[in-house]
């Protein structure tokens, strides 16, 4: 994964919500040509912190009910609204609830706030995929212990 957009999962309740946070930097690779002088956090990497996390939610869904093989692929963003714009040095606190989920994929309705005020929603769809490849399974895995608890090895 190249854009790792979540800093931390502050909150997981399969199968209702989860949030998480995103402390948005100017050392962020994404403010390189976005835009010059003027960084501003585009709409598809703040759609991808938020899908990030939902995909989590899913999986975290899927878990307790003994499918620990199913893993989330965004398919769909509707209806996106982007209303504020997301700078540097903006803590972007991100929601997610579930809103259906089956073996086959899910739906969430997923926010953005910037100090408490609507910067970004969506509806996200996804489909679940098997993923078997050792080493991809250990990193997804290495990338959940530390949103959730900061370490690796905490977990």
């Amino acid at each position: 994964m190249r854009y790792i957009l979540l800093d931390r999962i502050t909150h997981l309740e399969p199968p209702e919500v989860a949030r998480g946070i995103k402390c948005v930097s100017l050392s962020d690779d994404l403010f390189a040509d976005h835009f010059p002088g003027h960084p501003v956090m585009p709409g598809a990497m703040i759609l991808e912190a938020l899908a990030q996390l939902s995909g989590v939610l899913l999986e975290a869904t899927m878990r307790q009910r003994g499918r620990h093989d199913l893993h989330a692929i965004l398919t769909m963003a509707d209806r996106a609204k982007f209303r504020r714009v997301v700078r540097p040095g903006d803590k972007l606190e991100l929601e997610a609830r579930l809103e259906r989920v089956s073996e086959d994929g899910g739906q969430a309705q997923a926010f953005a706030r910037v100090d408490g005020a609507l910067a970004s929603e969506a509806q996200l769809s996804f489909a679940f995929t098997v993923i078997t490849n050792p080493s991809v399974l250990a990193k997804r895995r290495e990338y959940l212990d530390i949103w959730l608890s900061g370490s690796a090895e905490e977990r």
